[in-house]
């Protein structure tokens, strides 16, 4: 951990507190509610685009707040992602950069910083990133209670006949012998209400992650419905015919008759469930000094009749979720505090998962050089969360996927693909044999001009660091 920019950004977050203050916002710390959606491309929203799916509420969050157009995720699948985020590392301090990776014992999370800060903490959804009972589980990292889905397999499904609280199996009956009567992100969505609806006297972190629009493709009819007249009809067999469809059949074997429709009914759900949340914030009166994330744990799928090229879902960038070109890794961000930040603005700063625990550590008022065993190369973005942000000083980002041969889920890890950023210029390698492909993201951000014969020093700077991990 650098020492000294953890000091200027922790001074740069007390600043920002000190000036909440001096405001008159009755509370210091903010509330921290973060949503997390799976699979949501960036121009599947239509604050970030050109998209035929509707999403007022998360729009209305984008025109009030900051609408990030630079924000990179963890990985391009979701476990080392999610492990990216939770723990403040990117690839190079990541062992397991294969959708193998879980949460190791010693790890130290952004949910143990914040009780560091006093904060309150829960989460609520897909879990995915640790399998031990006592050792990995939520309560185990950070979180003072938790519902959802615990195993990674468990986030494939809409309507779970199986969820968890606090390390407790449920069976959820509504959706046994084939029904559908308990659809996953309302239930998440419920629990989150319920929660901040409480009174408390600490400060409280919220993680809402849901497990959707992952497929399998499925929503309450009342938001697919209204797409039906809209989108065209391409039915998905799955594996109804006997055979299957595509690569992903065996794990989406459910015919879907209207897959447009209701992946675009999967997005607005989620802008639904977003509105209501807002709502009771409002309500409480809390909204003002809640901090609201909104993201997507990678680029866009391909699995269970989805179609990202019809959506254009990652545009303008290239690729989807399993590659390091942007469309795999570049996701929408939009960040809403009303306490700090009045004037909405639309921010190109670069910036990735590996940053949020250091920003909460400064949000919080946490030295992260007084927390045990923590271990982070992450950036704290605070200084860009107000009305007058800094910039931050520039730096090399970097991610690494361990792609699984054959099955998507096979756990045995075949090529393996790096990316770097470093301000405008971005490098790409698939395979560690590979030719290191270079980028001008400033000129070419959809990454179709390869420019290392022309800038043969940049690209040996960044073929340089790729070589440097790629073991």
């Amino acid at each position: 951990m650098n020492t000294s920019k953890t000091r200027s950004t922790l001074h740069a977050g007390l600043l920002l507190l000190t000036a909440l203050a001096t405001h008159g916002q009755a509370a210091v710390k903010p509330n921290i509610l973060f949503i997390l959606t799976d699979d949501l491309g960036i121009n599947q929203i239509g604050a970030y685009g050109d998209t035929p799916i509707r999403t007022p509420n998360l729009d209305r969050l984008a025109a009030n707040g900051i609408l990030f157009t630079q924000a990179y995720s963890g990985n391009t699948v979701c476990s080392p992602s999610r492990v990216s985020l939770f723990t403040g590392r990117d690839g190079r301090l990541m062992t397991n950069n294969s959708n193998t990776v879980e949460l190791d014992k010693l790890d130290v999370t952004f949910g143990h910083v914040l009780k560091h800060a006093g904060y309150d903490t829960a989460l609520f959804g897909k879990y995915s990133i640790g399998s031990q009972m006592g050792v990995t589980d939520p309560l185990a990292m950070g979180f003072d209670t938790w519902f959802g889905m615990y195993s990674i397999l468990e986030g494939h499904r809409q309507y779970p006949q199986i969820l968890w609280r606090d390390g407790q199996k449920l069976r959820i009956e509504e959706n046994e012998g084939g029904k559908k009567g308990a659809y996953a992100q309302r239930l998440f969505t419920d629990e989150a209400i319920h929660y901040i609806k409480e009174d408390r006297e600490n400060p409280f972190f919220v993680m809402l992650s849901y497990s959707s629009p992952h497929a399998e493709l499925a929503a309450p009819e009342k938001f697919v419905t209204p797409y039906h007249g809209e989108l065209p009809k391409k039915p998905y067999t799955g594996m109804s015919t006997g055979s299957p469809s595509d690569k992903y059949a065996w794990y989406y074997p459910e015919a879907v008759d209207h897959p447009h429709a209701t992946l675009a009914g999967m997005v607005t759900a989620l802008d639904s469930y977003v509105g209501e949340i807002v709502n009771v914030l409002e309500d409480k009166g809390i909204a003002d000094n809640t901090l609201i994330f909104f993201t997507s744990d990678n680029g866009p799928h391909d699995e269970g009749g989805a179609d990202p090229e019809f959506f254009q879902a990652s545009a303008p960038y290239k690729g989807m979720k399993r590659d390091l070109y942007d469309g795999g890794i570049h996701v929408p961000m939009i960040l809403h505090w009303p306490a700090a930040i009045k004037k909405s603005r639309t921010d190109d700063t670069p910036w990735a998962f590996a940053d949020v625990l250091p920003t909460f550590a400064d949000l919080s008022g946490v030295n992260l050089n007084t927390v045990p065993r923590v271990k982070t190369n992450g950036l704290s973005i605070a200084p860009l969360l107000n009305d007058q942000p800094d910039p931050l000083p520039e730096r090399i980002l970097y991610w690494e996927f361990g792609k699984q041969a054959g099955d998507p889920n096979s756990g045995i890890v075949g090529e393996v693909f790096q990316a770097a950023r470093k301000g405008k210029w971005k490098a790409v390698r698939y395979g560690v044999d590979g030719p290191v492909e270079l980028y001008d993201l400033g000129t070419d951000p959809g990454e179709t001009e390869e420019l290392s014969g022309q800038h043969p020093e940049v690209h040996r700077e960044l073929s340089e660091l790729l070589d440097q991990y790629k073991d």
